[in-house]
């Protein structure tokens, strides 16, 4: 039993010889979770995160901590990172100790942050003049879908690397699309959090509508979940709702800078976004009231409250 059990040992070993190391700069919610599922795939992952103590579980299962991005980048073969907002990717990517800088030439880097399209694409030529390929790769999917290894993957970028890549973004998700050239899978992500921020409106309201009414939400959510009104909001959120737990999957506070970087995207082409700016106003006044750390579900208070 004992030969047996080195035997595997050693395959396990060589099999994670062949994968590329894997430098991950971001551990919050959703980052967590992905780190969990690349180190249970067996990928050998180097972590880096502003507040060392949220790494700490995740070092004891086997991620490797780092001391600096300059120090995670010098030493990875694919850099994923998942951060707050565009001038936190602006950070970690630019500058003498920024990804860039110190990346490894034909490393690979992925952002999976929801950022600024014109962001992604800069990122993109600015690799390109330092031999390495970037991809701008956000995700939806919130806690559930990271802790499942369920994401939507949104992908901008070149054809090739995408495919390089593949089965490493295949352990954090299931739906995985190249959009088009950089920056379409941050396009594409605003498309995402536009059709969200109206719905997130109709969702609230349906469940105080049906508590005011004197109907047990939980049973209406039966009805009208399958039906023509089903969405993943309405799935996942409202039971979050009626049982009051406004913890984040996905914080306020990201919303709305989500929610800004769309309403500049389409004013840049254009476009009218009535139902984006009315949610984004409501979500604003959530935040004025203390919940800009609570889950994108609270905004269900708004309206129990008037």
């Amino acid at each position: 039993m004992r030969e047996k059990v080195n035997f595997e040992r050693e395959a396990n070993e060589m099999e994670m010889s062949t994968k590329p190391v894997l430098g991950f700069i971001g551990i919050g919610v959703m980052g967590e979770s992905m780190v969990r599922n690349l180190t249970n795939a067996g990928y050998r992952t180097l972590i880096y995160t502003r507040t060392k103590q949220k790494a700490e579980a995740l070092v004891t299962e086997g991620a490797e901590w780092q001391e600096s991005v300059k120090d995670l980048s010098s030493k990875a073969d694919v850099i994923l990172t998942m951060v707050g907002y565009p001038k936190d990717v602006e950070e970690v990517y630019i500058g003498e100790d920024g990804i860039l800088e110190n990346a490894r030439p034909q490393s690979i880097l992925i952002d999976m942050t929801t950022s600024s399209p014109a962001l992604a694409e800069e990122i993109y030529q600015h690799a390109l003049s330092k031999q390495l390929y970037a991809l701008d790769a956000p995700v939806s999917g919130g806690d559930v879908g990271a802790r499942e290894g369920k994401l939507s993957i949104m992908v901008g970028g070149e054809l090739e690397i995408f495919e390089q890549v593949k089965p490493v973004l295949g352990v954090m998700g299931q739906n995985i699309v190249l959009q088009g050239p950089a920056g379409a899978g941050q396009h594409t992500k605003m498309c995402n959090q536009i059709a969200i921020a109206s719905n997130m409106i109709g969702v609230c309201e349906a469940i105080v509508y049906a508590e005011k009414a004197g109907l047990n939400p939980t049973t209406v959510l039966e009805s009208i979940g399958s039906g023509a009104a089903g969405s993943w909001s309405l799935s996942n959120l409202a039971p979050r709702m009626i049982s009051n737990r406004l913890e984040p999957g996905f914080y306020v506070k990201h919303f709305i800078k989500d929610m800004t970087i769309a309403l500049e995207s389409a004013k840049n082409m254009g476009m009218l976004t009535p139902g984006l700016e009315l949610s984004k106003q409501l979500y604003e006044d959530l935040a004025e009231r203390g919940e800009e750390d609570s889950g994108t579900q609270a905004l269900v208070k708004l309206f129990r409250e008037n």
